[in-house]
């Protein structure tokens, strides 16, 4: 069987992640990053969506998305309640899954040409 590689019209194509690493383009990350079709933010301090604070999302922010997915790890963990209000009060929409979820989803939305931004916790 033949397979063809179509490659995006943005910049930085997340290949996967899971819950000890990411893969953009070629780049193997090992600890949390976010990425956005146009840039990449590697060593985003975050190791526990439990812990987050709202400032924790303003490098996200930054990024001017309409929605930002937060891979919290292999499991589905939800931050606290100002994390949530941070965004919604911004009119940014915040899901959170698991970062193999995440993965999937951000695909989808960034070959829509929406300005989301994954937002991936790893333990590195």
């Amino acid at each position: 069987m033949d397979l063809i590689l179509e490659k995006p019209d943005y910049e930085y194509f997340l290949r996967g992640a899971n819950a000890w690493e990411g893969l953009v383009n070629d780049r193997r990350l090992t600890r949390s990053f976010l990425v956005a079709p146009d840039r990449l933010v590697e060593d985003w301090p975050v190791r526990d969506a439990g812990a987050m604070q709202p400032a924790d999302l303003d490098a996200a922010l930054a990024l001017e998305p309409e929605a930002i997915l937060l891979g919290s790890g292999a499991a589905q963990v939800f931050p606290p309640p100002a994390v949530m209000a941070a965004c919604l009060q911004r009119g940014v929409g915040l899901e959170v899954m698991t970062n193999a979820a995440v993965a999937r989803t951000y695909t989808v939305m960034a070959s829509e040409q929406r300005r989301v931004v994954a937002a991936f916790i790893l333990p590195g």
